[in-house]
């Protein structure tokens, strides 16, 4: 699906309705230090919305066809093939990329790759269930391909992310009128009607091996039984 699609729906009323639902979401979810290094994938062009480049340096957008805001760095560059060191970025913000990503589980691997452990990742996806969505794909026919081969349920995002042992903190779902969130793993198989999008805070897990050590058996040592025996020892005495 081209990603002209998400553009010309955050031009509908109910889309811009849906950017500013996002905005304030992202907002609240960048909780790293400035000093720490933020990257996005995907430019959007508003991301002085929820990020403030002057205070954030080592905010960067990557994007195929260099979209993004003015004010911060910009890498033009494909998703899954990210120029970045390994373990090298601390939170990456995918708005609404998978589903317009022909190697969307690519990507993933990418990101999973350039994060350092304990790093976060922040997905955002339209919701496939969604009626305003299935509206605004059959009015704008033109701007995709095929349905079923883009939208990605959340349930499916969830199993990708556990593969690549990352664990989901928080999920949420984005409503016309609020925007809802669930802590935990409880949100798997749950699907609404009404969100017309849906995202997904997931943290990078690393499990270290503890080695066991061999158990050394101790050579049995000769003891007197005096020397266990404090009765024998007094009689003994006496």
């Amino acid at each position: 699906m081209k990603r002209d699609f998400l553009f010309a729906w955050y031009q509908t009323p109910r889309g811009k309705l849906l950017q500013q639902l996002e905005a304030d979401y992202l907002q609240r979810s960048i909780t790293v230090s400035c000093q720490q290094i933020v990257l996005q994938i995907g430019g959007l062009g508003w991301e002085n919305d929820f990020i403030d480049c002057s205070l954030y340096k080592n905010f960067t957008v990557l994007d195929a066809k260099n979209v993004g805001c003015q004010e911060g760095q910009k890498i033009q560059a494909k998703s899954y093939n990210l120029p970045l060191k390994s373990e090298s970025v601390d939170m990456v913000i995918m708005p609404h990329l998978l589903e317009f990503d022909a190697n969307r589980f690519q990507t993933i691997r990418e990101v999973e790759r350039v994060l350092k452990p304990e790093g976060i990742v922040l997905v955002l996806n339209f919701n496939p269930w969604s009626i305003w969505v299935r509206y605004q794909y059959i009015w704008d026919k033109r701007m995709a391909d095929t349905w079923r081969g883009h939208f990605i349920s959340r349930s499916r995002i969830l199993d990708w992310l556990k593969v690549l042992n990352f664990e989901v903190t928080v999920s949420s779902q984005f409503n016309f009128n609020s925007v809802t969130s669930t802590h935990g793993k409880f949100i798997a198989n749950k699907h609404s009607f009404t969100a017309t999008a849906y995202a997904v805070k997931a943290i990078k897990r690393r499990y270290n091996l503890i080695p066991l050590t061999p158990v050394i058996e101790l050579n049995p040592r000769l003891a007197l039984v005096n020397s266990l025996n404090p009765s024998a020892r007094m009689s003994s005495h006496d």
